[in-house]
């Protein structure tokens, strides 16, 4: 069996005999020595998926390392082809990330860094203040916590939040608890938004959440508040995003993704005041990568797909 693995990720793995890897160039078409291949561990680009869909006749496994498949499912994939998420590999770091991106809006890191590289003494972020002025979010500490896809990452969030002295609630499909936190439906966001601070987006893509945090809701934060978005770029409408902040009604942003990757430089979101953007970097490692696809490999060579983990229901 040829199995072919993304070059992207130093993954480390043991194979069975008969498992040939072969390197795969993200972003590229598979090329033609190696269209004989029977399985695909990649973190997914468009031209990449689409060859993989078109091109590869003995298909029988695609192992996705991001969390989302949206971009897998849309490039066509045969119906008897097995495929498997990431979900669960990137829990940890991008919760992390979101993490760093809130306190590094929240404790004026862009700030205090200008400061340093001009070697100038900020005096002026040195005044006495509470640990919640009603102007901005200031800490995480007594901080109201909204996380919006509240699945495994955001979950994991939620407990570092907590324990840095956040009030968390999360958002989901049905209301009710999970983790131990509290859940409101989609039925209840409006009215969540006007008590958040920190509103964190871990959102899919997917035509129901095109544009999710658009104008209207934006407006339904409090203008001391902070939005997070670790999901997708597609979720958010960032010409509002910049409105808002530009305007006052927003006190800052904290972005690893956007809805154009890379972003160009003409970008508002470049010039944005207290917005930090970051390239697409909170996940971008497979934590217990090499566990998950040495276990899939394991369970497809032995004619048990049932036993294979994360496999993506295409109805």
């Amino acid at each position: 069996m040829k199995l072919l693995v993304t070059n992207r990720s130093d993954l480390d793995l043991e194979m069975p005999d008969g498992v040939t890897v072969v390197p795969l160039r993200e972003g590229h078409e598979i090329p033609p020595e190696d269209r004989d291949a029977e399985g695909v561990v990649a973190w997914g680009t468009p031209t990449l998926l689409t060859s993989v869909a078109r091109d590869l006749p003995d298909l029988r496994w695609v192992q996705s390392l991001a969390a989302g498949t949206d971009l897998f499912e849309a490039a066509g994939l045969p119906a008897d082809v097995v495929l498997t998420s990431g979900r669960g590999l990137h829990d940890a770091t991008v919760a992390e990330h979101a993490v760093t991106l809130a306190l590094t809006v929240l404790r004026r890191m862009p700030q205090l860094l200008a400061a340093q590289r001009e070697s100038r003494w900020a005096d002026e972020l040195r005044r006495p203040r509470s640990i919640q002025p009603p102007e901005r979010v200031a800490s995480l500490i007594d901080a109201r916590v909204l996380i919006w896809g509240f699945g495994s990452i955001g979950q994991r969030l939620a407990g570092i939040l907590s324990a840095l002295g956040a009030s968390v609630r999360g958002v989901a499909r049905s209301a009710g608890e999970r983790g131990g936190y509290d859940v409101v439906a989609q039925d209840g966001l409006d009215a969540a938004l006007a008590e958040t601070d920190i509103l964190v987006m871990v959102l899919p893509s997917t035509p129901e959440t095109e544009l999710a945090l658009d104008a209207r809701r934006i407006a339904l934060l409090p203008d001391r508040a902070i939005v997070v978005n670790v999901g997708r770029g597609a979720t958010l409408d960032e010409d509002a995003l910049v409105d808002a902040l530009e305007a006052g009604t927003l006190s800052g942003a904290g972005l690893d993704v956007s809805e154009q990757e890379p972003l160009p430089p003409e970008s508002r979101l470049w010039q944005a005041p207290n917005l930090v953007y970051t390239p697409h970097v909170a996940g971008y490692r497979a934590h217990g990568g090499k566990q998950l696809i040495e276990h899939n490999l394991g369970a497809l060579l032995a004619g048990d797909v049932s036993a294979m983990r994360n496999v993506v229901d295409r109805g």
